[in-house]
């Protein structure tokens, strides 16, 4: 084994976790997950007699090995990673030798890893609702895993949940029964049996609906959204079968959505068979599409091949975001592709803005020893590595001969757990008529330094020439030309361009509040609903201090979750003096129902967790 994962106490050089069978009840009035863990264990050395998993605020009341009663202790509990737990087998195991290690378990009410919702908190009001949220090191805050991502395994599980409910998982179907111990509960089953690691188990229990709007798609949502999902995810095949075009078959089966409540703190999570997304998607225009094609990408590129520790978490991203766009550029045209790329480079020039051109999180392959995963992910890793590939792209002979690459990759590594050093080996092999070209690449400062990478691709410009030029009048208007502008400036702009115009000004110094004005009374930003605009738009409100917008930029912030857009928004509104107090007040009373992740970073940003 390559260097240990710094993210987690699980020794996987010893031994390795194959395959889990789960049986669990989700019991809503303790808000805790408690079940059995059976896992299929492999010893990777002679005479192996313990092992050390990762949990994370977990009870633990039994281990056996094959049916033997196991001892096992708690070790020191970590700020962020957890605690250890360590298991004395009642025998030696030889190298190659299996057994079963069956841990009976229990999830903590306050576990990161999961939101319960009251029937209040939820559209339909009737039901209670759970989903899970694993990567990056949560699947320890529900049940003690060998949770790091160079370790995959297969799984089995068995769910029992109060029978009005349905639960999925990130797994195939595999039917259901009545509870035998409680009739007013039903078992849900579930078989996974591609190799997957421990991030990509996920659960959701609620009252859910389904659309069939593909071959091997359903979407899922609560009755109220799962008409509007239907619409909007509709060119999922499509993406599907365009993926599977550039990347090769498929191999997971079914290819689920589920619109998750407005909380959910991500724009997608590629859960296989399974993509969780969020419902500030549902723009009444799939404009926002993009954000499917991306998790239908990590099929291939994460998923299928997966990093070996979140040090090479651009491995994931950075692969899945250039086959994201290739998806795009198939369906929508080239120059749509350079277009969504270079709004890519400005949201990584963005968010460097935002963390510091000198601070290391901002590497494409950091130091991630005793850091928090959740306090240091960014676009980087999606951005930056996205921009290598891009630029390789464009090196090394154009979007076909690298598809060709990127194609053998998935190929050679499918199924296992890589890092950069591997990955780039496999590029000089498979391009070793190009070593010279290669060797020219500064590979230092693309994976090791701090800041924007050291060259920047070549875009095609055709899409982006309107939103810039808009741009740079609105920059340098001065109060005099403000009646220059009118409602036709635009006409003919698509929705991504609209957001790619607002990205531009966000770089900028701020506008003064005379500009803002003009702009809401010309262009009427505050009736768009779409959820990339509307959040443009008020950053650039709150950052020129146009007091009329606190309350609208308050409320994005707390209507939904999605870390993305909520994280900023606070921050903004923090550093506003006349929203500050009113900003804390506004968090605070939302606190409770917001997702732990995002209430632990905002309270981190709002500096109310010192």
């Amino acid at each position: 084994m390559a260097a240990a994962d710094p993210s987690s106490f699980a020794s996987p050089a010893c031994c390795l976790t194959r395959h889990l069978h789960l049986r669990c009840r989700v019991d809503f009035g303790a808000r805790a997950l408690r079940g059995a863990a059976a896992f299929t264990l492999r010893a990777e050395r002679e005479a192996l007699r313990c092992l050390v998993l990762d949990t994370k605020d977990l009870q633990v009341f039994k281990v056996t090995v094959n049916g033997q009663d196991a001892k096992f202790a708690f070790g020191e509990k970590h700020k962020f990673k957890g605690t250890p737990l360590e298991i004395m087998l009642p025998f030696e195991l030889r190298r190659g030798q299996e057994a079963i290690i069956e841990i009976s378990f229990e999830s903590s009410p306050q576990s990161s890893a999961l939101q319960w919702f009251t029937p209040e908190q939820t559209s339909g009001k009737k039901h209670p609702f759970l989903f899970s949220q694993c990567q990056a090191t949560h699947c320890r805050a529900i049940l003690p895993c060998q949770d790091t991502p160079a370790v995959k395994l297969t799984y089995y599980a068995e769910v029992s949940v109060p029978k009005e409910l349905v639960a999925l998982m990130s797994a195939n179907r595999d039917g259901e029964m009545p509870d035998p111990e409680d009739s007013s509960r039903k078992i849900y089953r579930f078989r996974q049996n591609v190799p997957i690691p421990c991030y990509l188990i996920a659960l959701v229990v609620g009252a859910l609906e389904s659309r069939q709007i593909g071959p091997r798609t359903l979407v899922w949502a609560e009755k109220e959204l799962v008409d509007k999902s239907a619409y909007e995810f509709a060119e999922t095949e499509a993406m599907l079968q365009t993926a599977e075009d550039l990347a090769g078959p498929y191999v997971w089966g079914q290819y689920d959505l589920l619109v998750l409540p407005p909380s959910f703190p991500y724009g997608g999570m590629e859960n296989p068979c399974l993509t969780f997304v969020t419902p500030t998607l549902l723009a009444g225009d799939r404009s926002l599409s993009n954000v499917i094609a991306h998790e239908i990408s990590h099929s291939w590129t994460g998923n299928l091949v997966t990093n070996k520790t979140w040090e090479h978490f651009w491995l994931n991203e950075g692969h899945t975001v250039y086959l994201e766009r290739r998806i795009g550029g198939r369906l929508f045209g080239e120059q749509f592709r350079h277009f969504q790329a270079l709004g890519g480079w400005r949201e990584l020039q963005n968010t460097i803005k935002t963390l510091g051109d000198t601070n290391p999180i901002t590497n494409l392959v950091p130091d991630l020893s005793d850091i928090d995963l959740d306090a240091a992910y960014s676009s980087v890793p999606y951005e930056k590595g996205f921009a290598l590939l891009f630029h390789l792209e464009q090196l090394l002979g154009g979007p076909d001969v690298f598809m060709g690459f990127l194609k053998a990759y998935i190929q050679q590594f499918a199924y296992k757990s890589v890092g950069t050093d591997e990955w780039k080996k496999f590029l000089y092999s498979y391009f070793k008529d190009k070593v010279d070209i290669l060797d020219k690449v500064d590979w230092n400062s693309w994976m090791h330094a701090p800041g924007m990478p050291p060259v920047k691709p070549t875009y095609d410009m055709t899409l982006a020439n309107a939103c810039v030029a808009l741009s740079q009048r609105w920059i340098k208007a001065k109060e005099s030309d403000l009646g220059s502008f009118s409602s036709a400036d635009l006409k003919g702009m698509s929705s991504h361009q609209l957001i790619e115009f607002l990205g531009q000004l966000l770089l900028e110094a701020p506008l003064p509040v005379s500009h803002v004005k003009r702009m809401q009374q010309v262009y009427d930003f505050n009736a768009i609903t779409n959820s990339e605009i509307r959040f443009r738009w008020l950053r650039l409100c709150i950052q020129s201090k146009w007091e009329e917008a606190i309350p609208l930029a308050l409320k994005m912030a707390t209507d939904q979750g999605r870390m993305k857009f909520t994280r900023p928004l606070f921050r903004d509104l923090y550093n506003f003096d006349k929203s500050r107090d009113l900003t804390v007040k506004t968090f605070l009373e939302h606190r409770a129902c917001m997702h732990p992740v995002t209430s632990m970073l905002v309270g981190k940003d709002l500096k109310q967790d010192q």
